[in-house]
């Protein structure tokens, strides 16, 4: 069984439009609450079990919050409410505050016109699938609100944004520090605005915040992770030696160098990955994704290290991290997980985790990839209806195999649907630049005219 309203990362779209209107976000956390966080334990011990929420910046989080703790509340379960708070710090508060289940009310780098809804486990986990199914099930029950006796509560937690900033600090060794350093960090106008500077300032960083200065309709707009040219420009302007970009929820992370040069997420893994090989740290092999560079890969190989490829999304590096026992994964869009410091991927952290190498190796960003030149890669998003398999339109079919052929095994051809969009990503990998932008924008165009010709 298929998941219906469930993507890759939580359930997503746009805001007043199906799923994300208040009545089904109520239904929502009101199943939610029945199948997380109901408990034997709890009703034996007469207690409720109990929920944290947390959100980005985005005006519509106001809205939603409300109709995600009265569903949760009429479930008999009691709400803890974090305000706006990067998502790896629900992750990290639930698990701190021996929580049943986390929620985020993010939409994470769409447009502040999007919003979504994401769980943790009481471990600090994305959910399963199965388990995402079995909330998608209760979906189809009325609401039952619990005796009042039963009903839930719900309560403000004061000091989040502190024990985050003391958690991230954590995971930073104790004898290093960033004095001498410059560092610009671009918050994106998203949920990390008030926690970001904080940490890399006390951590002894000279830090410059930009995209801290959310208004509700401006979050991912010019700024972050998705949008770096402005913290490419304030890096050079400021002669920073390295700037810093998270995404709007605060868990994708891209960096610049001095030069203004930009770092996707498979070069600041690389770095990672490889400080800690040296470093013998390094346990077992590294977990990428279908969209990892062929580069890194090669890079691996060369290091002796195991790599995998897991699908796209961090939920799915995590579970081939956990198939496999390793600890260090990530995806070239800014996701990267590191298990040994938190349980799901983290902006923040990954970028201390940068700096730990480059503070060790007493190199530069630059000098810490030069020797990992990524090949070309195009990605192009082509609109289509959802639950189309385009992959088997003759006309694609045709243009990928085509593709495939010029590349002569010297690069790659991917097509995916998108788990938060209704878009097919056209990818294409190889050396030569001119020709994989060529094939990318030949398979999109049969793509298109395959939409076309099924509609």
């Amino acid at each position: 069984m298929s998941r219906k309203y469930f993507g890759t990362d939580g359930v997503r779209g746009r805001v007043g439009e199906h799923p994300i209107t208040p009545e089904f976000v109520m239904h929502l956390g009101y199943s939610a609450g029945r199948v997380l966080a109901a408990t034997d334990w709890h009703l034996a011990q007469g207690e409720n079990p109990g929920v944290l929420i947390g959100k980005d910046t985005r005006i519509s989080g106001y809205m939603l919050e409300s109709a995600l703790q009265a569903g949760l509340i009429a479930a008999g379960v009691d709400v803890y409410l974090a305000g706006p708070l990067p998502t790896p710090a629900v992750a990290y508060l639930t698990r701190a505050l021996r929580l049943q289940a986390g929620i985020v009310i993010s939409a994470s780098h769409n447009p502040f016109e999007d919003n979504g809804i994401k769980f943790f486990s009481g471990n600090g986990t994305k959910l399963p699938d199965e388990t995402e199914r079995t909330i998608e099930e209760g979906l189809d029950s009325p609401i039952v609100t619990m005796p009042s006796t039963r009903l839930g509560k719900a309560r403000r937690i004061n000091d989040a944004a502190g024990r985050y900033i003391e958690f991230c600090k954590s995971t930073f060794p104790y004898d290093l520090d960033l004095r001498g350093l410059k560092l610009v960090v671009d918050c994106a106008h998203g949920a990390a605005y008030h926690v970001a500077r904080p940490v890399f300032h006390e951590l002894g960083a000279d830090v410059l915040a930009i995209g801290v200065l959310p208004d509700g309709k401006n979050i991912n707009d010019g700024y972050g992770a998705t949008a770096p040219d402005n913290l490419r420009k304030a890096v050079r302007e400021h002669r920073a030696d390295l700037g810093i970009a998270l995404d709007g929820d605060g868990d994708r992370l891209v960096m610049v160098d001095a030069e203004g040069n930009l770092c996707d997420g498979d070069q600041l893994l690389y770095v990672i990955a490889k400080h800690r090989m040296a470093q013998g740290a390094l346990h077992g092999g590294v977990a990428g994704t279908l969209m990892t560079n062929l580069a890194f890969e090669h890079a691996m190989q060369r290091m002796g290290v195991p790599f995998a490829r897991a699908r796209v999304g961090d939920r799915y590096v995590m579970e081939l991290l956990q198939q496999q026992g390793w600890q260090l994964g990530g995806e070239n869009s800014g996701h990267i997980i590191c298990l040994d410091r938190h349980t799901t991927g983290d902006g923040i952290v990954s970028a201390l985790q940068v700096l730990h190498a480059l503070s060790a190796s007493g190199q530069t960003l630059a000098q810490a990839v030069a020797d990992l030149t990524l090949y070309p890669q195009v990605l192009l998003n082509v609109r289509v209806a959802k639950n189309t398999d385009y992959a088997a339109h003759a006309g694609v079919r045709a243009a990928v195999s085509a593709a495939e052929a010029a590349l002569a095994g010297r690069g790659r051809v991917l097509l995916r649907p998108s788990g938060t969009e209704p878009v097919l990503r056209v990818m294409v990998e190889g050396e030569d630049e001119a020709a994989v932008r060529r094939w990318a924008e030949t398979i999109a165009q049969a793509v298109r005219e395959a939409a076309q010709a099924m509609a």
